[in-house]
């Protein structure tokens, strides 16, 4: 499977590419922190579908 989500057909290199552009845009004690960040949001995201569904489930019963 090539494809990472939206990604399409980006190859290696290409992604290698935009993580050195990152870095120099961001530096490296800030990447951490963005990632941080991101995995938060995530978790969040996911917690917050996770109770919709339990609510769908609590009120077909």
């Amino acid at each position: 499977m090539n494809h990472l989500l939206f990604l399409g057909n980006l190859g290696w290199g290409e992604l290698l590419i935009i993580a050195l552009v990152l870095l120099l845009i961001f530096g490296g004690k800030k990447i951490p922190e963005l990632m941080k960040g991101l995995g938060k949001g995530v978790r969040s995201f996911k917690e917050g579908m996770n109770s919709l569904d339990k609510e769908e489930q609590d009120t077909e019963k």
